[in-house]
């Protein structure tokens, strides 16, 4: 995993394990609410810009919540690896465009080059993998 994007805290603590997931958001009227959003490992692109503000995630066998996204007003502070190893450049572009993971750095960091591209995993375009299977 690639990060260089200043500011940004990248942790470990889901590391494969089975677990519940907790979304805390922002509704219309301002007001914040959590909610179980079930166990599988959530995709950032189910809520609307600017309502996620943190993820939690209870690991099997434990009874405390640990915060693996986090956002401190227009900037996120902390996410799992899990979390941003399926992040795509899309996910970013259309809701997190007023983020500090709006970064042009790190989409060239890792080969960035379309909405599909992942953001914080090295991309690889068809003509390089093709080359490093004719070597």
């Amino acid at each position: 995993m690639i990060n260089k994007i200043k500011g940004l805290t990248v942790v470990d603590f889901i590391g494969g394990r089975k677990g519940i997931f907790q979304a805390i958001t922002k509704v219309p009227a301002g007001f914040m609410i959590a909610a179980e959003i079930g166990s599988e490992l959530p995709s950032l692109d189910r809520w609307k810009k600017g309502a996620l503000q943190t993820i939690q995630f209870k690991a099997e066998g434990t009874s405390h919540w640990t915060t693996v996204f986090a956002k401190k007003g227009t900037k996120v502070i902390l996410l799992d690896q899990a979390l941003a190893e399926t992040i795509e450049v899309g996910t970013i572009n259309s809701l997190f465009y007023n983020t500090n993971l709006m970064d042009h750095n790190q989409y060239k960091a890792v080969n960035a080059r379309t909405w599909a591209d992942k953001v914080f995993v090295m991309n690889y375009s068809y003509e390089n993998q093709f080359s490093v299977l004719n070597q």
